[in-house]
């Protein structure tokens, strides 16, 4: 098995490499003080595919696949987690949702535009009571002649106060049916009647990317804006999910990178005792472990990635990987602090934030105790 990027890729890896080192390194830090990542910043990304990589390119997309999507995203998040959170939404969430459950009607309306990032998506199946038990969403909606009239509610919607195009998920058969049967998925676009975008998150890490409310009031949508089959809305969302698992690995291991590469540029910098910090064991050893797990990691992303672009599934690997890198990433954001000591400590130096923007990968798209669930389960079943 080859995890070597094509040229193609590599070249497509360069370009992202650059963007990142002349758009978002510069104004990171700005971008999170402030939660808010710059309009003209969506069409740069636009303009460079990176708003459709997983969009066919009859439909106006990159067509990258997964090894090309995670190449961009690891790149994007080494040195702006909530920028890389924005591209995961809305490529691998609300764009992913439309090209699984997506009528050819509606891929045809939604996704050139998505791809070339004159729109943005969100995709929406959190609510306040429910997270990773998501058949016990109350979010329902119900068929009023040509309509499908919607009342609920959702919580930590990624893009949200930017999306021009929602995915949103409801119940539709609220009795009589299995649980995972009674969900539905729904198009919705900014500016329907009854949609209410709450404010901003003011949230721990991944502070430039959009998080918000959404409140459906009597919400009125087409018929034809249903998305899938009627009662197809959760299986859909699983796979959304899957895949998403994979991006949101790659994500951790573009934060578990920049936090190694700034501790290891500090510490040849920084001397101590009359050497480099680099020269003394203690701090060259944590380095070590630390390029070792993220190198780690990032295999097991790419291996999830291999398998979703061949084969179309990539379940426990993609749970494996995400499990893996999120946590990484989390304890080599803490192990760079370490080595910078007190500079690690303040927001000069880009450290403390990897680490709170690696603290999410352990929580959103499956907490990490929902992967060890789901990868329990498959030892089980393949016994």
């Amino acid at each position: 098995m080859n995890f070597d990027l094509d040229p193609e890729l590599v070249a497509l890896r360069e370009v992202a490499r650059k963007f990142a080192n002349e758009v978002i390194k510069p104004n990171a830090r700005k971008w999170d003080e402030q939660s808010d990542i710059p309009p003209e910043v969506y069409r740069q990304l636009g303009e460079l595919g990176f708003m459709g990589l997983l969009i066919p390119a009859d439909l106006g997309g990159s067509e990258l696949g997964y090894r090309g999507a995670t190449t961009i995203i690891e790149e994007t998040a080494r040195h702006c987690g909530g920028t890389a959170l924005m591209l995961c939404a809305h490529n691998g969430l609300c764009c992913g949702h439309i090209m699984i459950g997506g009528s050819d009607e509606q891929k045809r309306r939604y996704l050139p535009r998505l791809a070339s990032g004159e729109w943005i998506g969100a995709w929406g199946l959190t609510e306040a009571k429910c997270g990773s038990d998501a058949v016990a969403m109350e979010t329902m909606a119900r068929l009023d002649g040509n309509e499908w009239v919607i009342n609920g509610n959702k919580m930590f919607i990624t893009n949200g106060g930017k999306a021009d195009v929602f995915v949103i998920m409801a119940v539709t058969e609220p009795t009589g049916a299995v649980a995972k049967n009674r969900i539905s998925a729904f198009i919705v676009e900014r500016g329907t009647k009854g949609l209410i975008i709450g404010a901003k998150e003011d949230k721990l890490g991944v502070r430039a990317s959009n998080t918000v409310a959404l409140t459906f009031d009597e919400m009125r949508i087409p018929k034809e804006n249903m998305c899938g089959e009627q009662g197809q809305g959760y299986k859909h969302a699983l796979m959304v999910l899957e895949r998403g698992r994979i991006s949101i690995g790659a994500l951790a291991v573009g934060l578990g990178r920049g936090a190694v590469e700034e501790a290891l540029t500090y510490a040849q910098q920084r001397v101590t005792f009359g050497k480099p910090l680099i020269e003394h064991q203690a701090i060259s050893f944590m380095l070590a472990d630390m390029a070792t797990r993220v190198e780690g990691a990032r295999l097991m992303v790419r291996k999830a990635a291999w398998l979703q672009d061949t084969v179309g599934q990539s379940r426990l690997e993609a749970c494996i990987a995400k499990l893996q890198a999120s946590e990484i990433a989390t304890q080599v954001g803490l192990d760079a602090i370490q080595i910078l000591g007190g500079y690690g400590y303040i927001k000069e130096f880009p450290v403390e934030r990897y680490m709170r923007d690696a603290k999410l990968m352990e929580i959103g798209e499956g907490s990490s105790q929902v992967q060890r669930m789901l990868i329990a389960r498959s030892l089980l079943e393949a016994n």
